[in-house]
């Protein structure tokens, strides 16, 4: 079979789709070639340059990660701390976003733009203002002092992303609930709730993923006590061999995966345009 040359697919499929292919193609690289690197890297027993793949395959280094119980400390921290900070705030947050959806009071405009401020701002200088708060309240390197730190950044996605999705739900369905005899919860929790539950999803996902991801934060206030697996990455260079970093990398990819496969239906254009409320 003869491989067509790049004349011959630049005439076979006209310019413009020829210049399509090439910013796809140039896409893929970009994209999936650091992927197919950390693959490597953390699936490769020996890999040595100038080899384009490694020369031989296996599971050496998860065997040594796994061997190593700091790093099984930080990998199981990162979970239960990223569930933890999910369910603390979806309490504070949807409530929250319930309220500003549906209720109007003084000052809800500077209160609903407050959420911004926490990524309005070089995280590192509101680290080291939240940092000089915690010494004085003795939250330092204290599970406590985490939480609420990774709650803080999650705010934004936590209200906003909710409170567009209970604004996108009809007060005429509420009204007509009410009407049959459902007091205010249970209209919540049977019409307003689960209408509104793609947005909080959205938000949710989001918020998981934001806190198992957070490093700087994390080792600001965390270190030495609570080390997660980001905070982890950072001293992997000195302390363990570089091939332990790809299968760290790695272990933080693969539940991202998994949670943006589980909840394709609700990760779309269209879900997150509403939760925004951009209808």
């Amino acid at each position: 079979m003869k491989i067509p040359t790049p004349r011959s697919l630049y005439y076979g499929l006209g310019k413009a789709n020829f210049i399509q292919y090439i910013i796809f193609a140039v896409f893929l690289l970009f994209f999936y070639l650091p992927l197919a690197n950390l693959m490597m890297l953390a699936f490769g027993n020996k890999y040595e340059m100038p080899a384009v793949i490694p020369q031989e395959f296996g599971l050496k280094w998860w065997k040594f990660v796994f061997q190593q119980s700091s790093l099984v400390s930080s990998i199981f921290t990162s979970f239960v701390l990223a569930i933890i900070v999910t369910a603390v705030s979806l309490l504070i947050c949807v409530p929250a976003a319930y309220a500003l959806a549906r209720f109007d009071f003084p000052g809800k405009g500077v209160f609903q733009f407050s959420f911004l401020f926490s990524n309005a701002f070089p995280k590192m200088g509101l680290y080291i203002a939240i940092a000089i708060v915690y010494y004085k309240l003795n939250l330092m390197g204290t599970w406590l002092g985490v939480i609420l730190l990774h709650v803080i950044n999650t705010m934004m996605f936590m209200t906003w992303i909710p409170m567009g999705a209970f604004r996108s739900v009809h007060r005429q369905q509420e009204e007509s609930a009410r009407d049959v005899g459902a007091g205010p919860f249970r209209t919540f929790l049977k019409i307003t709730f689960p209408l509104a539950l793609p947005g909080i999803t959205v938000a949710s996902i989001f918020t998981f993923l934001a806190s198992i991801e957070e490093a700087q934060g994390t080792l600001m206030v965390g270190f030495p006590d609570i080390k997660t697996v980001p905070v982890e990455l950072y001293g992997i260079i000195m302390q363990y061999p570089t091939t332990a970093g790809p299968v760290l990398s790695f272990i933080l990819l693969i539940p991202a995966l998994l949670i943006l496969i589980l909840g394709r239906k609700y990760i779309s254009v269209d879900a997150i345009s509403k939760g925004y409320n951009l209808h």
